[in-house]
């Protein structure tokens, strides 16, 4: 399609025709250029291949399983429902296992309250297990810290959590000080 540049129309509706008639053409070539180009890689495979009628007969085995997935994908795309919601599953640590012996380590807080000076009542508790190593054996050391509220002024007061060596982190500072004596001190592995 040969355009003279110089005999361009002034109408702008027929400049948008023009750019969408030449858009399209250029999409039609560039698809065909690109079936060309997979066409010569298909054939410049099968003559130069490792055994070429043994790939030819690869590459139509491959063809036919890819038009069944195509129709396969197609057919379930049209039987299962327009919107399904994939649930996310939040990742979560598994629990210290139950056989392990527990100590309670209970964290009280003060027993009025900061602001105003009233008497607390229970909310609940935060209760954190850490892992630690008692030579030979390990236990479990549970951190409770109760939440209690004012009677009062309604504030919410809680034992600060004891510092571990590794925030967040299940193991206690006796296992982490029994693992690092070991590895650098015994020369044992992990």
């Amino acid at each position: 399609m040969e355009i003279d540049l110089a005999n361009l129309p002034d109408d702008a509706g027929a400049l948008k025709a023009l750019v969408q008639q030449l858009l399209g053409t250029v999409k039609t070539q560039g698809l065909k250029i690109a079936q060309l180009e997979a066409r010569l890689a298909k054939l410049r495979r099968m003559q130069f291949g490792q055994s070429s009628e043994k790939l030819s007969r690869e590459i139509e085995q491959l063809e036919l399983e890819l038009d069944t997935l195509h129709e396969d994908q197609a057919r379930e795309a049209a039987e299962r429902p327009a919107v399904v919601q994939k649930l996310i599953e939040k990742p979560y640590r598994k629990p210290l296992p139950e056989h392990l012996p527990r100590e309670e380590e209970v964290h009280e807080p003060a027993c009025a309250c900061p602001n105003c000076g009233g008497s607390l009542r229970r909310l609940g508790e935060d209760i954190t297990e850490v892992l630690d190593y008692v030579p030979a054996s390990f236990k479990v050391i549970r951190h409770v810290r109760p939440k209690l509220s004012c009677r009062v002024c309604e504030t919410i007061v809680q034992a600060p959590m004891p510092s571990l060596p590794i925030e967040r982190g299940k193991p206690g500072p006796g296992l982490l000080a029994h693992v690092l004596v070991s590895k650098y001190a015994d020369h044992l592995p992990l």
